[in-house]
């Protein structure tokens, strides 16, 4: 028996992932207390729909109000699960403030206020745990954080978005167009009724956020992410990407040299015997390349009541472990010691080096090919291969594919527009990224 009283954990939010954490909680109660060495309950809740909600509320005072649990001198540990900006940060700041712990699953919220939050937590002696808050209830953060301590991380790259998964999943399945899967991915619950941050990208782009400062030691920069979506993806683009033995997938990539950092999210083609590209419908998955492990990747559930709840758990037997310990001992927030932060520069998408994808819409007539290629090799752009399709059946226009390799974006930016300049090109130059991801 712990000679410790039970530790008292206050709830913020009781939707889905908050009844998954009282359920787990409730079920592991046994287990969780042998690991963490004393009673962890759940005895304080706030949530705008007590009458609707699915938690195990046995035993839990209950609020509509969020500041009478963050302010109760009986709780904790504040579990933040209210998602957005605000009021998530000023409450997150005054539970710190007020010698609580704070665990969220809120990656919106770690991505553009954690450098805030966690100097907040530092000043008042407090730990913030954020597993939760990418790729569900893949440990991703404690892997990268301590398992990997010991690597100098050169990349991550990752499917952390199961929404946009789901869609190019289906789309390269069943030869669906991306409305259609997108409309039914909402009819599952999949993608929210306003899907723009899973398929613009932005969801992940917070994710990524996280993954890069862990990862490199670099502080939290969501606003230095290139940021782009899925949406004009087409089932054509998807069959094109197979015939060469490519699959599309919307990652999110953080790579580091010696001159900077690069942090993108956008559609990519990477060959179809990596393994990433074997990750299909609404799983998540990051593959890390650190100097010493070499790959390594990491897969599960992304979101959902329990495997979140899973990661938020595992965060609150981290904090419950530490309560007796010196502040001064714990692990980083960012895994490197705050004055140990890099100020290594985010390079512009301009910089940045990739081989591409093009699809072209050219008029069915000798020389357009000529005239693209001269185009393309005039910036020193070289082709890897090319797929130029027969014309339907009555029709003036030709699709041709191009994959090139590696070139300057900036290069690549200015030769779509010259090509997009011709009479013979029909429409806009459809431009995918390419990633080998060190496949062999």
């Amino acid at each position: 028996m712990s000679v410790y009283p039970p530790v008292k954990v206050g709830l913020l939010g009781l939707g889905t992932v908050g009844g998954g954490v009282t359920h787990v909680l409730a079920r592991n109660a046994g287990e969780i207390s042998r690991r963490a060495g004393r009673e962890i309950l759940i005895t304080h809740a706030a949530a705008r729909n007590l009458d609707t909600t699915t938690a195990n509320t046995t035993g839990m005072k209950l609020t509509g109000e969020a500041l009478e649990v963050v302010d109760d001198p009986e709780v904790s540990i504040i579990v933040e699960l209210m998602g957005g900006y605000e009021p998530s940060r000023s409450l997150a700041l005054r539970a710190l403030a007020n010698g609580k712990h704070v665990v969220t699953a809120n990656k919106a919220l770690i991505a553009k206020h954690g450098n805030e939050i966690f100097a907040a937590a530092r000043n008042a002696g407090m730990m913030v745990g954020f597993e939760a808050a990418v790729a569900g209830g893949i440990p991703i953060i404690k892997a990268i954080r301590e398992g990997l301590a010991g690597n100098r991380i050169e990349w991550v790259a990752g499917i952390i978005n199961g929404t946009a998964n789901f869609i190019l999943s289906e789309m390269r399945d069943k030869g669906r167009d991306f409305p259609e899967v997108l409309a039914e991915a909402q009819a599952l619950g999949y993608a929210e009724a306003d899907p723009t941050f899973d398929i613009e990208g932005i969801d992940a782009a917070h994710k990524l956020t996280i993954l890069a400062s862990i990862a490199f030691g670099i502080p939290l920069q969501f606003d230095q992410v290139y940021i782009e979506g899925i949406r004009r993806i087409t089932r054509e683009d998807v069959a094109y990407a197979e015939e060469f033995g490519y699959r599309i997938k919307h990652l999110g990539i953080a790579r580091r040299d010696e001159r900077g950092v690069q942090l993108r999210v956008h559609p990519t083609l990477i060959p179809e015997r990596q393994l990433l590209a074997n990750v299909n419908g609404v799983m998540n998955a990051v593959l890390v390349k650190g100097d010493a492990v070499g790959q390594s990747l990491y897969y599960g559930a992304g979101a959902g009541a329990e495997p979140t709840a899973s990661a938020i758990v595992a965060d609150i037997i981290d904090v419950v472990r530490t309560l007796t310990a010196d502040p001064d001992n714990r692990v980083p927030h960012l895994a490197f010691q705050p004055d140990a932060l890099s100020n290594l520069p985010v390079w512009p998408m301009a910089a940045v080096e990739t081989a591409y994808y093009l699809r072209l819409q050219a008029q069915d007539r000798p020389g357009v090919l000529a005239e693209v290629t001269r185009i393309l090799a005039d910036r020193d752009i070289s082709i890897e291969a090319l797929l130029q399709k027969e014309p339907a059946p009555g029709a003036s226009d030709v699709p041709i594919i191009l994959l090139t390799y590696e070139v300057q974006e900036q290069r690549m930016n200015e030769a779509i527009a010259t090509i997009e300049a011709l009479a013979s090109i029909r429409a806009p130059v459809t431009r995918i990224r390419l990633e080998h991801l060190d496949a062999d």
